[in-house]
């Protein structure tokens, strides 16, 4: 029997003895109550309740605008749902970088008022001290590197990152600062195959991958994106298993007609 077989709540522990058995974790976004409780009761190991709401919920082009407030209102709404799963939190742009003290104050707010299990943060020996601050009070943190959407500023492209050997070297190093600082597992998102699996076996922690290849310890998507509501984002990655843009918009479609032609309500449809 596989090891999440076993349990009926993910863990930080659980999660590291899927990996050690082989086990690929999978792992989905969520910003609300009803989606959350859809994917969780479908088994999803791991729910984030990711900045990407800024794009995909309120219409942003980036994750920088979405608050620290507005973090806090959709995990509340995950949360409530959830019986199974782990919930991670990201802690938005501005909430963590460069103020440990910050960082840890925000930290305790998504996990006092939300009820999440742990929390995310991008970054690697940048945000070293951030990370220890609010490992000391007990919060788990799962790391992020690779393309990371907050600092797109930064970068001025959403390219595959670490090609070249400098930033490789560098992925790999601040990797291992972050299993050695404590974190529980690490996102690597947008990197070359071969480093990605390199990565992941040289740490103990689970590494899982959005556009990093199949040797990593599991998988991410942005919910929106797997199930085709989203329809202008199409990376190499993205693989999308149902279209529900389509779907909705025909629905939609057929009950603007039903009104109009006088067919809904029909007479089983009234009191």
């Amino acid at each position: 029997m596989s090891v999440y077989g076993k349990v009926r709540k993910i863990t930080t522990h659980v999660l590291k003895e899927m990996k050690h058995s082989g086990e690929k974790i999978a792992m989905l976004t969520a910003y609300d109550y009803s989606s959350a409780k859809i994917i969780d009761a479908a088994g999803i190991d791991v729910i984030l309740v990711g900045d990407s709401a800024a794009n995909v919920m309120a219409g942003y082009d980036s994750t920088l605008p979405i608050t620290l407030d507005e973090m806090i209102y959709h995990a509340k709404s995950v949360v409530r749902a959830v019986d199974r799963a782990l919930v991670v939190t990201d802690m938005p742009f501005g909430t963590y970088q460069g103020n440990s003290t910050l960082a840890l104050a925000s930290a305790i707010r998504i996990m006092k008022e939300t009820g999440s299990h742990a929390v995310k943060m991008e970054g690697g020996a940048e945000i070293k001290e951030s990370i220890i601050r609010i490992l000391s009070a007990g919060i788990p943190v799962m790391g992020h590197l690779g393309l990371m959407p907050q600092s797109i500023h930064k970068y001025g492209t959403y390219v595959v990152r670490a090609k070249g050997k400098e930033e490789a070297e560098k992925l790999v190093s601040d990797a291992k600062i972050l299993e050695e600082a404590g974190c529980f597992a690490i996102v690597l998102e947008k990197i070359p195959a071969i480093l990605a699996k390199e990565i992941a076996q040289a740490v103990k922690i689970p590494v899982i991958g959005i556009g990093a290849g199949n040797g990593v310890d599991g998988q991410v998507l942005v919910l929106h994106d797997m199930l085709g509501i989203t329809q202008e984002f199409s990376p190499r990655f993205l693989r999308r298993y149902h279209n529900l843009y389509k779907e909705i918009f025909g629905a939609v479609e057929n009950y603007i007609k039903d009104i109009r032609t006088q067919d809904f309500p029909n007479e089983k449809e009234q009191y």
